[in-house]
C-alpha cells in the first residue's frame, strides 16, 4: 500500500510511554500512519483540525477535556474523522456516552495490540466495533435508558404548553424573575407554573426537575419551538 493510502491517525493520551508504544505498533503496519499526537483534550482537537486525521484514538480520561467531550468536538470540527475511545477498563457508562457522541470504536488498554489495530481499521471502513463481551450490558443499558425516556415523556405530557416553556427555561438555569421576564408574565404566575410543574412531574425541587429532563435526554422535546419573547416594561399575568 502506498503512503498516500495509509490511514492517517491522531493518537491522544496523557502518558507519553503509552503513546510511544501505540505509535510504534501502528507505524509497524503498512496501512497505518500516526500523523499527530496529543497529551490532552484541547491539544487533540487542535491537532485534529491541523492534520485532518481519518481516525482519532482518544484516551477516555484525557486531561482538560475528557475523551467523550473531545470526541464530540472533533466530530463537529473534523467530520471525516472517526473516533475510537481507549479506556482503562470496561466501563459501560463510558461506552454508552462514546456511542452517543458518534464514536465508532471502543477498546480497553488491557486488550492485545492486535485488537486496537483491528478496531482502527474497522472504524476507518465505517464499521462500529465494540468488545463483544460488553454487548449484553450495552443493550440492557440502552433498553433501561429508553424506558427512562418513555417515563419522562409520560410525565412531561401532563404539562401544558406554557408549563413546558417554563420547564425549558428551568433546565437552562433561569430563575423565577428571568422566566417571568422572558415569558412576559408576573413573577407570581411564574412561581405558580413552577409549583404545578413540580407536582405533575412528581419531583420536589427545580433541581430534580432539571435532572429528570437532562438525564433522560428529552430536553429537545419540551417545546415545539424555541422560546423567544420580548419582555415589556410591565409584565402581566397570563
Amino acid at each position: 500500500m502506498s503512503d498516500t493510502e495509509r490511514v492517517r491517525i491522531l493518537l491522544a493520551d496523557e502518558q507519553a510511554l503509552f503513546r510511544e508504544a501505540v505509535r510504534l505498533a501502528l507505524e509497524g503496519e503498512d496501512d497505518l500512519e500516526v500523523v499527530a499526537e496529543a497529551r490532552d483534550g484541547f491539544q487533540a482537537v487542535a491537532e485534529a483540525e491541523r492534520t485532518l486525521p481519518r481516525v482519532a484514538l482518544l484516551d477516555a480520561l484525557l486531561p482538560k477535556s475528557d475523551g467523550i467531550q473531545t470526541a464530540w468536538l472533533i466530530r463537529q470540527r473534523v467530520p471525516g474523522c472517526e473516533i475510537v475511545i481507549v479506556s482503562g477498563h470496561e466501563d459501560h457508562r463510558i461506552l454508552e456516552q462514546a456511542l452517543e457522541v458518534g464514536a465508532r470504536g471502543f477498546v480497553t488498554k488491557s486488550s492485545p495490540m492486535s485488537e486496537l489495530l483491528n478496531v482502527t481499521r474497522a472504524v476507518h471502513r465505517g464499521e462500529t466495533l465494540v468488545p463483544s463481551r460488553m454487548l449484553g450490558d450495552l443493550l440492557g443499558g440502552l433498553m433501561r435508558r429508553r424506558q427512562e425516556q418513555d417515563e419522562a415523556f409520560r410525565r412531561v405530557s401532563r404539562l401544558t404548553r406554557r408549563e413546558r416553556e417554563v420547564l425549558h427555561l428551568l433546565v437552562d438555569g433561569s430563575g423565577t424573575e428571568a422566566i417571568a421576564d422572558t415569558l412576559v408574565i408576573s413573577p407570581q404566575t411564574a412561581r405558580t407554573h413552577i409549583q404545578n410543574i413540580l407536582a405533575k412531574l412528581g419531583v420536589h425541587s427545580r433541581l430534580e426537575a432539571a435532572a429528570l429532563v437532562n438525564e433522560s435526554g428529552i430536553r429537545d422535546g419540551l417545546s415545539d419551538e424555541p422560546v423567544i419573547r420580548i419582555p415589556t416594561a410591565d409584565p402581566v399575568s397570563h
